[in-house]
């Protein structure tokens, strides 16, 4: 077998799955732990979105950094504080605690992206095919993490569930300490940070990708925050949660294993505008009944649609970056994800207090709908010569 399967390939795969199993945990752990303290929808929105101001910090500098000292590295510092976060969860229980450890969390989720993105990117092999793979274990780890946390909760409770996401963590880090790989040195030193994002913003593809990006992690913003409390309000297990959560992952596994080697860039394309009014439609419909077969379908369609953008976003920010730039130019389009991050749990937080979880679904489902019609008006705008 070639060693590089052994000194490239397997530690970085198998440090992105491992560490993936952790996170989805938490996408079950985090809201269910809050409901099971007692508080409201406003706090539990709360908890998921105000961090995210922090997210949106470490996510630009992560970028800047990976493009200086390599994405291992950064991710490296990415488990080391996830580790920390799922011993804080599991010692706290006041909202001052849960909100110190959500934010060592997403600290860690706002580096680990960008890092792995341009670092996967870099790799030798067809980018597509690279992406492709990294989006599809991304996926199964947090399938496998989402349903062992339902089990862990309903055998051992929230205090093991949350120990289980540090060892995860741990794991994670003694994987990456095995990656050998030095991608190619830049010509020059890169220029300062706020020089490059200040380069960066004068791209429109920059923009269009953060609209792709914002879109395809509106699945992600639910699945860490309401998704889990629609289906316990629908009178549905932890476990029985956790599998049903477990299918969004299913079908990010399918769309990147079908689609990665057909997804092109450009104005041509329709690939974000199919995606998107997949999401929204499969947010909109998801409450419309209470069975497991159609919810069940929308969550495989949700995770296809939203896989499929992302792996759109990855690909035409990658080509429209230079590869000593690209860890800064994947994190600000990458910002998508943390705006969705910040403002999908808060407006659902006031939504589901004021109108109740399902009305709140229905018109964030709207909303959706609404922005993937604007990114068919924008992919055009974005690749016009300027």
């Amino acid at each position: 077998m070639n060693p590089a399967v052994y000194s490239i390939f397997g530690p970085f795969y198998s440090s992105a799955l491992v560490w993936n199993f952790a996170l989805g945990m938490t996408q079950l752990l985090i809201p269910l732990y809050a409901r099971e303290l007692g508080y409201s929808g406003v706090a539990i929105g709360s908890l998921i979105a105000l961090p995210v101001v922090v997210q949106v910090i470490f996510n630009l500098i992560g970028g800047a950094w990976t493009d200086r000292i390599g994405g291992m590295k950064i991710s490296l510092g990415a488990f080391a504080a996830t580790v920390a976060a799922g011993l804080m969860f599991a010692a706290s229980s006041s909202l001052a605690g849960l909100f110190a450890a959500q934010i060592t969390m997403v600290v860690a989720r706002a580096v680990y992206w960008p890092s792995s993105w341009a670092l996967v990117s870099q790799l030798p092999g067809e980018r597509g095919k690279l992406m492709g793979r990294l989006n599809s274990l991304t996926s199964f780890g947090q399938i496998a993490g989402t349903v062992g946390a339902g089990m862990i909760i309903a055998a051992w409770g929230f205090g093991a569930g949350f120990l289980t996401v540090a060892a995860m963590g741990l794991v994670a880090f003694a994987c990456g300490l095995a990656f050998r790989f030095a991608p190619p040195t830049a010509r020059s030193a890169p220029p300062p940070m706020i020089a490059t994002y200040r380069m960066l913003l004068g791209r429109r593809a920059i923009y269009f990708g953060l609209m792709c990006a914002y879109l395809s992690a509106l699945p992600f913003s639910l699945s860490i925050s309401f998704f889990p409390l629609l289906l316990t309000s629908f009178d549905y297990s932890e476990g029985s949660s956790g599998l049903l959560l477990a299918l969004r992952a299913v079908g990010s596994i399918a769309a990147n294993l079908l689609v990665a080697r057909f997804v092109r860039s450009g104005p041509q394309t329709l690939w974000p505008v199919v995606c998107g009014v997949i999401v929204a439609a499969s947010i909109g419909f998801l409450p419309a009944w209470n069975h497991a077969v159609p919810i069940a379908l929308c969550l495989l369609l949700v995770g296809a649609g939203s896989a499929a953008m992302t792996l759109y976003f990855q690909i035409t920010i990658s080509e429209a970056s230079r590869p000593e730039e690209r860890g800064s130019a994947l994190a600000l389009g990458g910002l998508g994800w943390s705006l969705s991050h910040f403002s999908t749990p808060l407006i659902m937080g006031v939504l589901a207090d004021r109108y109740g979880l399902v009305t709140g679904f229905y018109v964030l489902g709207a909303l959706a709908l609404a922005f993937a019609l604007a990114i068919a008006w924008a992919r055009r705008w974005a690749f016009r010569a300027a």
